[in-house]
């Protein structure tokens, strides 16, 4: 076992394979979750993140071995960690509410580099360590958090409408039940879905009212096609 790691460790074709299949594995696990929720750098947004992070770290690496052995092997790395911050911004807005959205997105790109980063130099312990974590955050403390903030009243909800005239419907149907409608962004599905448009909205709901309710009352509208709180 120990001997695989140390030739997968070395600068070769074997190992630069394996680290690239390993960035996309990384990047693509946290990015799934960002493009199920509907959010703009989702699943080939973080694996593009995560790959162009390991093959600059392999970059540096390889700099190192064939070109020049005094160069820093941590400065071309050193910018991809800086460089991300700037993808990562244009992930967050403040709403009209005043809201700030996105944090999770950038939080996820930021990871997914950082794990790239670590790919690329060979560095597998972490790379598991880290999914594991990774893993743990996306999925099982999602019910955690569901489960300590899920009275509260105020919520997001990602909604798919077969067409744009039939918006206004489905925002009648949210107030029918009593929902105050605080904030609503509006978005053509741009994918080879083609008419389907996407709604976010953000509701208060009345007292002691669960997201699974409002699930259910949005769905009696036939032109709602999807629907999940966010």
């Amino acid at each position: 076992m120990n001997e695989w790691l140390d030739y997968l460790r070395e600068l070769n074709m074997a190992s630069v394979c394996v680290r690239i299949m390993l960035a996309v594995v990384c990047g693509g696990t946290i990015g799934l979750e960002r493009g199920i929720k509907g959010r703009a750098a989702g699943f080939r947004t973080h694996i593009l993140v995560c790959v162009g992070a390991a093959v600059t770290t392999m970059t540096g690496q390889y700099i190192i071995i064939y070109l020049n052995p005094n160069a820093d092997p941590a400065r071309m790395g050193a910018q991809v960690v800086s460089g991300i911050g700037f993808l990562g911004v244009g992930t967050i807005v403040t709403t009209k509410a005043h809201r700030v959205r996105g944090l999770t997105t950038a939080a996820g790109l930021w990871t997914a580099a950082c794990l790239g980063l670590a790919v690329g130099i060979g560095f597998y312990e972490a790379v598991v360590a880290g999914m594991i974590a990774v893993t743990v955050v996306v999925i099982a403390l999602q019910r955690v958090d569901r489960f300590f903030y899920g009275n509260r009243n105020v919520r997001e909800y990602y909604i798919e409408v077969d067409e744009i005239q039939k918006v206004r419907r489905v925002l009648a149907q949210i107030k029918k039940y009593d929902y105050k409608i605080l904030e609503t962004m509006i978005e053509q599905d741009r994918s080879e879905r083609g008419g389907v448009v996407v709604v976010i909205v953000t509701v208060k709901s009345p007292e002691r009212n669960t997201a699974e309710e409002f699930m259910l009352h949005v769905g009696e509208e036939k032109s709602v096609l999807f629907v999940e709180e966010i």
